[in-house]
């Protein structure tokens, strides 16, 4: 199944794959409103895409959005609640960047019926997707993984002290899959050379945490992972290119990852 921004690739494995923030359409009606299109693709999860390519060769269904989470996050709550109270974060419709940058000209921000008209028009129809793959994959499976991608930079002061680990893994504090699940993920994570925390300043976002219901057989994780393991990074609002060689051993361990995960649900 493919729409003009939904993308889905279904397969039979229990796993269910998640790449809600690689997006960089930004529609007609909203894009003259922001500042620059450089910066509404500033906080975009460059090249997740590729990086996690292999994943349909391992029978897992892939749903990805080919629109920019600066027009709407799907992995945010859809009431707008904050994931993260009391920590600095972006909004269901971002008006600013994670640097706190303003992404619309003065008096052009989306307000509330605009929000609602994106959610209706965006938000809501992924999840109706993932639900709708995750019903078809547990009919064919007693549990299956859902395993929700994303990457950002390794510095980013206004939302965290320090460099960020390379593995960032989220389970919602061990709510969104069984000890089991969450604790493969770490110790294929922790045997690399890469650093790795779980539930550290990303303990997954609304995907995981809704989505994740361990007793009715769907096991929800996020993975957060730094862009330096498989990209440069730096201040040019241009991204660096997808990086072969760099990525070469983040992706082996991924390669690791997914069929372990896809193993373990298979039971």
């Amino acid at each position: 199944m493919t729409t003009d921004w939904l993308q889905v690739t279904e397969g039979d494995a229990p796993l269910l794959v998640s790449i809600p923030h690689t997006g960089t359409r930004l529609p007609a009606p909203y894009a003259d409103a922001y500042v620059s299109r450089e910066l509404a693709l500033n906080d975009t999860d460059w090249w997740i895409e590729t990086l996690y390519d292999f994943a349909p060769a391992l029978g897992a269904t892939v749903v990805r959005t080919a629109i920019s989470r600066s027009v709407i996050d799907v992995n945010r709550d859809p009431s707008g609640v904050s994931l993260y109270p009391g920590m600095a974060t972006t909004e269901l419709c971002p008006t600013t960047t994670f640097d706190g940058r303003a992404l619309y000209h003065a008096g052009r921000e989306p307000d509330a019926e605009e929000v609602e008209a994106r959610r209706r028009t965006y938000h809501e129809p992924y999840h109706a997707e993932l639900a709708r793959q995750i019903t078809r994959l547990r009919d064919l499976h007693p549990r299956i993984v859902v395993y929700d991608c994303h990457s950002i930079r390794s510095a980013i002061a206004r939302l965290f002290e320090g460099e960020l680990p390379v593995f960032n893994i989220g389970t919602n504090g061990g709510l969104s899959c069984d000890p089991a699940a969450e604790a493969l993920t770490g110790e294929i994570c922790a045997a690399s050379e890469f650093s790795c925390v779980t539930n550290g300043r990303f303990k997954g976002g609304w995907i995981t945490r809704s989505i994740g219901k361990p007793t009715a057989g769907v096991h929800g994780v996020q993975m957060e992972l730094a862009c330096r393991g498989y990209m440069d990074e730096h201040e040019d609002p241009v991204p660096a290119p997808y990086d072969v060689a760099r990525a070469a051993p983040m992706r082996a361990v991924l390669e690791r990852l997914l069929p372990a995960l896809r193993d373990w649900a298979a039971g």
